[in-house]
């Protein structure tokens, strides 16, 4: 089958998609998680062949604890589907209802994006949030995951589209793209896909803006930083550090730089060094920390770089405002997180950083659309678009605008014989 006769079978499914009951896409959900289950065998099997393979050649740690895909991540994507199913169906949700003139209402409705193409990295679990966060939404989704991840990612969208369909949702709603061209064959398809989400680094995903007419969600590096301000309690401080780098460092919501006010480092850095040392943290740094701990120098180019591994710069600046200045010219605009006892200082960086997650006193690794409580996530943009931050539900529908009449033109209006009233209402849509 061509590209463009595939890409075209899930436009149509994603149209008949629309209109699914909620109820029917719970139910397929309910058979996805259920078929997971059963199916983990399988699933482990094809995993461990990818896993192999990628040892033999020498895919980088980091990205190996991507693609494990184990019993463990197999019920933690389990649990994902099943708290998604509870959520509320973000379909059909009115957000404005204005009365026009008498019996010409306006009504402002939630419907599906479409059909989404989603390019993403070597995480197998991507696969099945994406594709179930796209059917609880109502829209067609194709899926391009890394070639690493061929085997895992086959069997994984084999049991979603079956137990789908099996519930009664349109067939070819999803469909699992595998080899590198299909990448730029989907650049051009601005006929059939609304939009594009690709999941990987800047370059790649500037590649795809660059290439392609279709809108691009874009979610790049990950480059968050925590800034531990002078008000902070050290306990707290180190307690949030050594979580956002260290509890799972393979993810683009792991801290890669530190921001230490010069009247705390001198207290915390060397508390901070103990428990970083413990975890087999590699660290760089400026000219002061280098005055107060002994560590490898660091310069622009660490600023820059999102290790996605057991390393960490840190940077000693002088004020709140530097702290700001240095993460809005090298963040990513993904997660920053500021450490103090100070409510002001929290508000004025939390309010002048210009990033998707802003966080007090709390870690990183909270930037989740599972912890958010959004079921799960597509990712995380990066992006100035209609959504921002973990992309859950929400950011997978658009609206759309339904007006209701009975015999009115516009011929009324222009000549005055009526006039138009505007009467906010609070009434949710018949239709």
């Amino acid at each position: 089958m061509s590209m463009n006769e595939l890409a075209r079978r899930v436009k149509d499914a994603s149209i008949k998609l629309a209109g699914a009951e909620t109820e029917l896409k719970n139910n397929a959900l309910a058979k996805i998680a259920d078929a997971l289950q059963q199916r983990k065998d399988e699933i482990i099997m094809a995993n461990r062949e990818d896993l192999q393979r990628s040892e033999q050649e020498h895919l980088p740690a980091p990205l190996l604890k991507r693609l494990r895909f184990d019993e463990a991540k197999i019920m933690d994507a389990v649990d994902g589907i099943k708290s998604l199913i509870k959520l509320e169906d973000p379909v059909g949700k009115t957000l404005l209802s204005t009365e026009l003139d008498e019996g010409l209402e306006l009504y402002k409705v939630t419907c599906p994006i479409g059909l989404i193409g989603v390019i993403f990295e070597s995480r197998p679990d991507a696969l099945v949030q994406i594709s179930t966060l796209c059917l609880k939404s109502g829209n067609g989704v194709l899926l391009k995951g890394g070639s690493e991840a061929k085997e895992t990612n086959r069997v994984l969208a084999g049991i979603i589209s079956e137990a789908a369909e099996e519930a009664g949702v349109p067939a070819n709603w999803v469909k699992l793209l595998e080899t590198r061209s299909d990448v730029d064959e989907m650049l051009k398809m601005d006929e059939y896909i609304d939009l594009i989400i690709p999941r990987g680094s800047n370059e790649f995903v500037r590649y795809i803006m660059d290439n392609s007419r279709i809108p691009v969600m874009g979610h790049a590096d990950g480059i968050c930083h925590c800034y531990v301000d002078e008000d902070a309690g050290i306990d707290m401080a180190v307690k949030i550090v050594v979580d956002s780098k260290t509890q799972y460092v393979a993810v683009c919501n792991a801290m890669e730089t530190l921001l230490v006010h010069n009247k705390i480092a001198a207290k915390f850095l060397p508390e901070l060094k103990k428990a970083l040392d413990a975890k087999q943290v590699e660290m760089a740094g400026c000219p002061k920390t280098l005055a107060i701990i002994p560590v490898a120098p660091a310069g622009e180019e660490e600023w820059k770089t999102e290790y996605l591994d057991y390393k960490l710069s840190i940077k000693v600046v002088e004020s709140i405002d530097e702290a700001i200045s240095h993460i809005n010219t090298y963040g990513s605009g993904h997660t920053d997180s500021i450490i103090t006892g100070d409510k002001g200082k929290a508000v004025r960086f939390m309010n002048y950083v210009d990033s998707g997650n802003v966080f007090w006193n709390c870690s990183t690794r909270f930037s989740d659309g599972f912890r958010y409580g959004f079921g799960a996530e597509v990712g995380i943009s990066t992006s100035k678009v209609h959504a921002r931050g973990p992309v859950g539900l929400e950011g997978l529908v658009i609206y759309k605008y339904k007006l209701i009449g009975n015999g009115h033109i516009v011929e009324d209006y222009a000549n005055r014989s009526k006039n138009f009233k505007h009467n906010k209402m609070n009434k949710k849509c018949p239709m």
